[in-house]
């Protein structure tokens, strides 16, 4: 398998925001593997152009309409883009991807359901990378998440915070400890952390056999 090489973009190239400030991330181990990729809800397709640039083929999942136009363009040459409900997709091939990225899209998605389909979706030795957002239910949630508050609105204020256009919103309904319980039964092994920016990432690899 050819494997991408990662060559990082400035921020001037791409908005800032709490999402987008893990792309780099992503799309480095991403590199590592190459092959295809698949990023759920996908947006206007800012990290599906970055993904483009790494791997052999690219797909992206996007139900709001304006905005997965705006992500064929940018995949334009060297993927496709899919509007629709990622939960209804039917065209997406079982085992077919090395990378799967879901960043800020979850908490719109049946937590149980779409992670057992993702896992589908990955070819044995591939890897789910998501970053998210979490409910707040525990004492040391609240706690967390009111100590990020001053960093996060002057980092947003410093970096000039932008989304694309009509972005949609939805606020997650499981705790963190909650995401993880499942996590633990439908992806053994999986990695999950609190990141900056009322973030958490998780990250599975598929067992290879």
């Amino acid at each position: 398998m050819q494997r991408g090489r990662f060559v990082p973009a400035t921020h001037g190239n791409m908005r800032w925001n709490h999402n987008s400030v893990y792309y780099h991330e992503l799309v480095a181990d991403a590199a590592e593997r190459g092959g295809s990729a698949l990023d759920v809800g996908c947006g206007d397709g800012e990290l599906l152009e970055l993904l483009a640039g790494v791997c052999e083929r690219v797909v992206g999942v996007e139900k709001d309409p304006a905005a997965a136009r705006a992500a064929a363009d940018r995949a334009a040459g060297n993927g496709t883009v899919i509007c629709g409900d990622f939960m209804a997709a039917k065209s997406l091939p079982l085992a077919g991807f090395d990378t799967i990225t879901c960043v800020a899209c979850l908490q719109h998605l049946p937590l149980e359901a779409a992670l057992a389909q993702m896992a589908e979706l990955l070819r044995p030795g591939g890897r789910l990378l998501v970053i998210g957002l979490s409910a707040n239910k525990s004492l040391v949630d609240w706690l967390l998440s009111a100590l990020m508050i001053v960093p996060g609105r002057v980092s947003g204020w410093i970096h000039r915070e932008s989304t694309f256009p009509g972005m949609k919103v939805a606020w997650p309904c499981e705790s963190l400890d909650e995401i993880r319980s499942v996590a633990n039964i439908l992806l053994p092994g999986a990695r999950i952390r609190r990141r900056l920016y009322w973030r958490y990432s998780l990250m599975w690899t598929k067992p290879a056999t």
